[in-house]
């Protein structure tokens, strides 16, 4: 079996699979939940389950998780025993079956409230250099587990790659401000500038992560869109992206004939070039080319992202939103 892909139920582990088999390769998939792409209705936590889903697996691709919009219906306690002990639980199995490499999704979550400078500062500019200031149980969580990535590394040899993925779920905003003044085409378009990046590049980035791993053994990416800004933009950033954007793209002709309006603040800009030098990561979407796609009559996202389509993060429905996100967690 050439892979193991976890959390193929959702929309990441999904998409990969989709890609693997497409070109052919051996896939074998683990979900706690069921799905049309889950082989195996298993929980990562169990190492028993584990040891025999790992059997004969040459690339890991740990894309299971509890995300941001579960903070509020599950206990901190589930976020530990699914991001922390399920990624142990299959570190610890990938070391003995020997595997080439592991791929770990983790989020640009982690970086929390270093995401957000005080008002009155420059955007930041956020790279793998910048440091965590972890805001709720999920960002901690994946913030452990990649220490957990580390130390396999470090102490045991395993080949471990850490991928940072910016927004690429299609459904909309937990913000309920967003969702108010911005369509969820307008916001997510608005986010490819400087915080999201479509699923077929988030799926490439981690193919490309498995095959160099092994020559890599151990560093962390942020995979997002690339953005069209400098570093000298980032005060004027703050307070007028849209100022700021007219220098790179003609966009505003195309945003007033679709009623479209830009983020009147923008708060942060995550660096692709790591990812981009040492992977050697080439993402296809960006703003320019979506807008470009978006003039001609195509669609916001990837075929890919269509085809998974909204998965959602729970199976009721509640009063204000989507989900339930309490910010202050």
């Amino acid at each position: 079996m050439t892979y193991l892909v976890t959390g193929s139920s959702g929309h990441l582990g999904e998409a990969l699979v989709r890609v693997l088999r497409q070109s052919g390769e051996q896939v074998r998939s683990i979900d706690i939940k069921p799905g049309a792409f889950t082989d195996l209705v298993w929980s990562i936590a169990d190492p028993t389950l584990v040891s025999d889903a790992m059997r004969g697996v040459r690339h890991v691709l740990h894309a299971a998780t509890l995300h941001k919009p579960h903070v509020e219906t599950h206990s901190r306690q589930d976020f530990i025993d699914t991001n922390i002990s399920g990624t142990q639980t299959l570190l610890d199995a990938a070391l003995r079956e020997g595997v080439e490499s592991f791929v770990f999704t983790s989020t640009t979550s982690t970086f929390g409230d270093a995401l957000k400078p005080p008002p009155g500062e420059p955007a930041g500019w956020i790279t793998e250099e910048t440091v965590p200031q972890v805001k709720n149980i999920y960002g901690a969580t994946k913030l452990a587990a990649e220490d957990l990535c580390m130390l396999a590394h470090r102490k045991d040899g395993l080949p471990v790659l850490v991928l940072k993925t910016s927004r690429f779920f299609p459904e909309d905003q937990d913000d309920k401000a967003t969702r108010t003044d911005f369509s969820r085409e307008n916001a997510q378009v608005n986010e490819f500038l400087n915080r999201r990046v479509d699923i077929e590049d988030v799926v490439s980035a981690h193919l490309l992560a498995a095959q160099k791993a092994p020559e890599i053994g151990f560093s962390k990416y942020i995979i997002t869109a690339t953005a069209p800004f400098t570093q000298g933009d980032l005060a004027e950033l703050r307070t007028a992206p849209g100022e700021v954007l007219k220098r790179y793209v003609d966009y505003e002709a195309i945003y007033q004939a679709r009623g479209w309006q830009m983020q009147p603040e923008m708060d942060r800009v995550y660096v692709n070039t790591k990812a981009r030098a040492e992977l050697g990561w080439q993402p296809k979407h960006n703003f320019a080319d979506v807008l470009k796609r978006v003039a001609s009559g195509g669609p916001i996202l990837s075929d890919l992202a269509y085809a998974i389509g909204v998965k959602g993060y729970h199976d009721r429905v509640f009063r204000d939103g989507p989900y339930p996100v309490d910010e202050a967690c």
